[in-house]
Order: structure tokens, then sequence, then C-alpha cells
């Protein structure tokens, strides 16, 4: 089984994941409302900024295989916010298709939790997840991720509309649980 470590998203990372956005609609999946098809270096220029400075409201981090040191994955801790101490989970992506289903999303999620909760002390983190995406929210209720809301109809991809649920999980439930 592959494991992970978090490692910070830089520049030289961006070709990478432009490789992984292969359609419109995976960007729509992953990254609703932050990209546009076809991503691209300026695109990721802006959002690379947005996690820099004195007091960043996200932290943006690749997935690395700690044996062969192959980049997977891609993760992000978004809306940070320290007063209030919390978070939310944000654009999660397997690169490698061939990868997926293997439990890296799940370590994946696990460290993106062990860093806010024990290295930026939050108290809630939470994630929005379209309810298509089966294999998501079995990952997130998997690492203890609790469904709070269910938005109907909230996000129009096209001539669609997509529902998607809201999941958190609480300092108290991460530090009781098995995961």
């Amino acid at each position: 089984m592959i494991k992970i470590e978090l490692q910070p998203f830089e520049r030289d990372d961006f070709a990478r994941l432009i490789g992984w956005i292969t359609s419109a609609d995976l960007i729509q999946q992953w990254a609703p409302s932050t990209f546009t098809y076809p991503l691209d270096d300026n695109q990721l220029e802006k959002y690379i900024q947005t996690s820099q400075g004195e007091k960043p409201t996200k932290k943006i981090f690749k997935a690395v295989d700690t044996h062969t040191f192959a980049v997977v994955g891609h993760i992000e801790l978004d809306r940070i916010d320290l007063q209030n101490r919390s978070g939310t989970v944000s654009r999660v992506l397997v690169g490698e298709a061939s990868l997926r289903g293997q439990g890296i999303g799940t370590q994946m999620v696990k460290k993106l939790l062990q860093f806010g909760f024990e290295e930026l002390k939050l108290h809630r983190i939470s994630i929005g997840v379209f309810d298509f995406n089966i294999a998501g929210v079995s990952c997130y209720e998997k690492v203890g991720f609790v469904k709070e809301g269910y938005f109907r109809d909230a996000y129009k991809a096209g001539d669609k509309y997509w529902s998607y649920y809201v999941m958190s999980i609480l300092e108290s439930e991460w530090k009781s649980s098995d995961v």
C-alpha cells in the first residue's frame, strides 16, 4: 500500500496538476467557482498566491508517496479562521485514475486533519461534497466526518443542478477516533 506525506504545493507542481485535470466536468467537480477549464499556469499562480503571506487563509499541499517520492495527489485546507478555530477541506484529488480506490484519498484527508487539529489547533473542520461523489462521501465518513446538511440543487453545472452535503469533524471527535 502506498503511504503518503503532505508537502507544500509549489510552482514546480503546476504542470502535473494541469495534466490531471482532463475535462471541464472534472474541474467543475474538483474546484467549482475556483478554476475554469482548461486549467493553466495563470490560474494556478493566482491560486498559490492566496496561500502566502503572514496569515494565509489556506494551505495547499501535494501528496507524496514516501517510498517513490512520486506526487500522487492534491489537497487544501481552506477558509482557515484561527479566531474561530475552523477550516474547510477543499480540492481533494488523487491525480492518476489508476491510483484511485487504494486508500490514498483517505490518507490525504487524515494527514490534513492531523495538520489542522494538531498544528493549527483548530476545533472544527468541514467539507462540502457533491452527493454523487459516493467514494468521497465514504472516505470522509471513514475518517470521522458527520453529515450536517444537504443543499439541494445548489450548484448549476451546465443544464443540470447538483446537490451536496456539508460534513464536519470536531477536534474532540478527531482525538477520540481510531483512524
